[in-house]
């Protein structure tokens, strides 16, 4: 293979062959602020939102809704463009494909449409981009099974965030340049261990709710049981 045809693009290893790659014409900068200003207003409504539901919602409890009304955002719009145009991303110049070729940088197994990437973010998009706006829907309402949905939204995020590393981390992170402050810390270690650190504590808030739910329903039948 000749080096220079293979490493036309930024992508780690530099060897790697992309050949119908092109460079974006959107800065990273651009890319970035879009991103975080959409994700931001997502937040922002959902926070003024919740503020104004029937049922009575404290901050912690309104931040966990803001963060699903987040990931639905990331999941439906972002991967869910990612899970159906994998195959031309590289070579593609509309803004989310452009999008996903800045963060590449930080994981170039996305500019190859490595199996379990495809794998994982088509289940991501529309299992759980879905999932999240119903638990949205779910706490505004106060529907009973608010938190087994949170559970298994939650659950299923950081399975898949650890599936990420670790399947990374087999490949030597072969992907990235390693050490990198700014596509190998932020881009690949930082924006996706967000969804193992989130998830875990909303897992954990789940089973405290579930728990308490049980253990309600078990008292209460074993008072019907002692008067029977």
């Amino acid at each position: 293979m000749d080096s220079s045809e293979a490493s036309h693009h930024p992508y780690w290893p530099r060897d790697l062959s992309i050949p119908t790659y092109v460079a974006n014409d959107r800065s990273m900068s651009e890319i970035l602020v879009f991103l975080f200003s959409v994700s931001g207003l997502f937040m922002l409504v959902t926070w003024l939102i919740t503020g104004q539901a029937t049922s009575s919602l404290g901050a912690w409890r309104r931040l966990a809704v803001c963060w699903f009304a987040v990931c639905g955002f990331i999941h439906c719009v972002i991967e869910g463009w990612f899970s159906l145009y994998y195959d031309i991303i590289p070579g593609d110049q509309r803004f989310l494909s452009q999008l996903w070729k800045e963060y590449c940088k930080g994981d170039s197994r996305y500019a190859i449409a490595d199996n379990f990437t495809v794998c994982m973010e088509t289940v991501t998009a529309w299992l759980w981009g879905p999932f999240s706006f119903w638990a949205v829907y779910a706490f505004l309402t106060n529907k009973p099974y608010r938190f087994l949905l949170q559970l298994i939204i939650s659950v299923g995020q950081a399975y898949g965030a650890v599936l990420y590393f670790f399947t990374e981390h087999r490949d030597g992170y072969a992907h990235s340049e390693l050490g990198h402050p700014i596509y190998f810390w932020f881009y690949f270690v930082f924006m996706n261990t967000l969804w193992i650190v989130i998830p875990l504590a909303l897992i954990l808030d789940a089973w405290k709710h579930l728990s308490a739910a049980q253990r309600q329903t078990d008292s209460t039948k074993s008072q019907k049981n002692k008067k029977n």
